[in-house]
């Protein structure tokens, strides 16, 4: 990993790891699955998180795997955020979490001369 990030990559990684962080707290701790084990859940929605790790040497190819990602977490922020009001905030806060990571990778653009 490169030891000069810049000011937008270190926002994309750190929004990373509160989307990390919001799908642990949410399905582990605040708001456990009751028909589906938790285990299995976590395992959906975090896994597909920690595959752009792979790719963390290239800080920016990283962010670009997360920020593709993302789109399904801003979709299942939206959808949980209509429909169930017990963890409303926690959708709130995802789909705040994923404009961010988003909002990142198109500050991050450059244009070409």
């Amino acid at each position: 990993m490169t030891s000069t990030l810049t000011r937008t990559q270190r926002v994309g990684l750190l929004a990373w790891a509160a989307l990390l962080l919001v799908q642990v707290v949410w399905y582990a701790w605040l708001y456990p699955p009751v028909t589906v084990s938790p285990a299995l859940v976590l395992a959906v929605t975090v896994i597909p998180l920690l595959l752009p790790l792979l790719a963390l040497p290239n800080v920016t190819r990283a962010l670009l795997w997360v920020g593709t990602l993302a789109l399904f977490y801003f979709c299942h922020g939206v959808s949980e955020t209509w429909s169930s009001p017990h963890d409303r905030w926690l959708a709130i806060t995802e789909v705040v979490v994923t404009l961010l990571l988003i909002g990142t990778l198109g500050a991050g653009v450059q244009r070409r001369r």
